[in-house]
């Protein structure tokens, strides 16, 4: 390719730009669903870069409680780097008065710090799920610069796109006529979760080998593996 050295009667003195870009996407995709007493969240464990695959067994869920669970990919720096300050900031909180943080607050915390990043951002995607106050599931979802959404049912990450439409039907019912709107069981949850990975895969080279899922209830955090397509 050529460049400006190539041409120096055109060389402009004085200042030269020089390319910086900090970011690289490892792909992966995350969905979360939540019912009236419960919270369904999952995500796959391949970490890639561009056609390379660094690993097939990364956990991509990050258990802050015993009621809260967030998901997270995009760059896996952003995501180590952030993860850490929220637990650090989770204790902090546990250490000055003496109890965890509700899964409402953490998701308003997430979206302070995500937002106090905003002129050089984290490079990930988040959504976070868990029990609030009264017992009952929810989902949070949050754009790069902590902008928060709270909704019973979210998809992010690389099939994020993919996903979605597939939840707007089976768990929103759009678009769909003559249809009563039932809440979700867990077992249609997990079931739901399941399928749109497997489906995903097809299509998305950033997802795949197997998804790791995390279902919160009073009890506290089960998690159950399905295995995906390898290649």
């Amino acid at each position: 390719m050529l460049g400006i050295e190539n041409f120096p009667e055109y060389e402009v003195q004085g200042a030269r730009k020089v390319q910086f870009y900090p970011y690289e996407s490892n792909g992966g995709s995350v969905v979360a669903i939540a019912g009236d007493d419960f919270a369904v969240i999952g995500a796959d464990t391949r970490l890639s870069s561009g056609y390379s695959i660094h690993t097939r067994t990364q956990n991509k869920l990050f258990r802050l409680s015993e009621k809260t669970v967030l998901a997270s990919t995009g760059c896996w720096c952003d995501t180590l780097a952030l993860t850490s300050l929220v637990k650090v900031r989770m204790q902090m909180y546990k250490d000055q008065h003496q109890k965890s943080m509700s899964t409402p607050a953490v998701a308003q915390m997430l979206s302070i710090l995500m937002y106090n990043r905003r002129f050089f951002p984290y490079y990930v995607s988040n959504v976070l799920a868990g029990l609030d106050q009264n017992g009952k599931g929810v989902v949070y979802s949050y754009d790069p610069i902590g902008h928060c959404e709270m909704t019973t049912y979210r998809a992010g990450g690389s099939a994020g796109p993919l996903l979605q439409p597939v939840l707007d039907n089976q768990i929103g019912m759009k678009n769909m006529l003559n249809v009563n709107q039932e809440p979700v069981s867990m077992a249609k949850a997990v079931s739901i979760i399941k399928d749109t990975f497997i489906s995903a895969t097809e299509r998305d080279i950033y997802t795949g080998d197997s998804v790791i899922i995390n279902i919160i209830t009073k009890d506290g955090i089960k998690e159950e593996t399905l295995q995906l397509r390898k290649d």
